[in-house]
């Protein structure tokens, strides 16, 4: 144990580190802890040999998944259930299109432009057809956006393009066989009663010190998890359907949401990111850089010419259109869940795997910075204030 505790303790200070960056840097966390885990890697590779960060230990692959499905889960029940009904024709159509513009598009470019497989080159436009949440839900928070209908629609948004890149990743690459039948079946069971069944046992047995909620809700997540992989799909689907499924009662909850937050952030995705990181090969990125630009400029491409036309016809002025492209067009966390999933199954390469997280990585950087600095609707908010008041 002495060596797990170690390494454990390294883990834990790479976190801190990468914490501390974010602060200083002003970027969002799960990117510098991406970024801590690729330099650790090749610092201790350089100066150590063949020493790893210990990527590959069970326990450290056991709470990577668990961070990913955990945030996968928050990130549906962070959804807006009001707005999605009032506004769905917009978030369904802008979220749509932000989904299957860069779908196809990095995928022929990855398939005829860089010479990619065919799996590898739609696993690469899964990957770059993300949007991030965690991104455009920190952007919002950070300016007052979250509390407007025009942020709330774009976050609504955001979970149509994610939700279709968990269902393409699992349709795609998951074997349709029996257990997939079943797989769907208990799943669809366990979505129709869950709303019903979770408030009245919260309000039954919750609210103690032992955190039965939390053990309730996790118990869930690892079971649909294991079905899922037992029917060779992936964990992070019913994680994020049980928490749209459960946006309007589990997600309402504050302290709740609070609560895993905490143990989400402040133990489980560090481990995620930062092994997402570590398993970027540098050597491969330096020796090859054109396909990292490639990559990059055909996902923001793509994304702009499948979103700004469409938020341009639902009557959104000029600079709230660009605003909302370029936020549509960041990546970060299922980009790298996507990544990490083909590099697990043999899908893609370690080459390829390091393009890709590095253009996702990108991704959550270069459109944010353009976003805010040019296209910043200041006035959505002066108008949001002057509302608040008259009522």
């Amino acid at each position: 144990m002495t060596d797990t505790w170690f390494l454990a303790a390294l883990w834990l200070g790479l976190a801190l580190a990468a914490s501390l960056l974010s602060i200083w840097l002003r970027i969002a966390t799960a990117l510098s802890e991406i970024v801590v885990g690729a330099i650790a890697q090749l610092l201790i590779g350089a100066f150590l040999g063949g020493i790893t960060l210990g990527s590959s230990e069970s326990w450290v692959g056991f709470l990577a998944g668990t961070g990913a499905i955990v945030l996968t889960f928050l990130a549906g029940a962070e959804l807006d259930p009001h707005i999605l009904r009032r506004k769905w024709k917009e978030s369904l159509a802008i979220g749509l299109a932000s989904f299957a513009a860069p779908f196809f598009g990095c995928a022929a470019i990855a398939y005829w432009g860089l010479g990619w497989s065919v799996e590898a080159s739609w696993l690469a436009g899964i990957a770059m057809s993300t949007t991030s949440v965690a991104v455009v839900y920190a952007v919002m928070l950070e300016f007052g956006f979250n509390a407007t209908d025009y942020g709330k629609t774009v976050l609504a948004a955001c979970f149509v393009t994610d939700l279709a890149t968990v269902l393409a990743l699992g349709f795609i690459f998951a074997p349709f066989s029996m257990r997939t039948l079943v797989f769907f079946a208990v799943s669809l069971v366990v979505f129709a009663i869950m709303p019903w069944v979770t408030p009245r046992f919260f309000k039954r047995y919750g609210s103690r010190p032992s955190e039965l909620e939390a053990k309730f809700l996790l118990f869930w997540l690892f079971a649909l998890g294991g079905l899922a992989a037992w029917a060779d799909s992936e964990a992070v689907l019913p994680a994020y359907l049980m928490g749209m499924v459960l946006a309007g009662t589990v997600g309402k909850d504050h302290a709740l949401i609070r609560r895993l937050r905490t143990l989400t952030f402040g133990l489980l995705t560090p481990f995620y990111f930062i092994r997402a990181g570590s398993l970027v090969s540098m050597q491969a990125i330096v020796a090859a850089p054109m396909a990292l630009f490639v990559l990059l400029f055909a996902k923001m491409f793509t994304k702009v010419a499948g979103v700004y036309p469409l938020a341009r016809f639902y009557k959104s002025p000029r600079q709230e259109a660009a605003y909302t492209t370029l936020l549509m067009s960041t990546g970060l966390t299922f980009g790298t869940i996507s990544a990490l999933f083909g590099l697990s199954h043999k899908v893609i390469d370690q080459a390829q795997y390091s393009y890709l997280v590095a253009a996702v990585i990108g991704s959550a950087v270069v459109p944010t910075l353009i976003a805010n600095a040019f296209f910043l609707p200041r006035h959505l908010l002066r108008e949001d204030q002057e509302s608040s008041k008259s009522t």
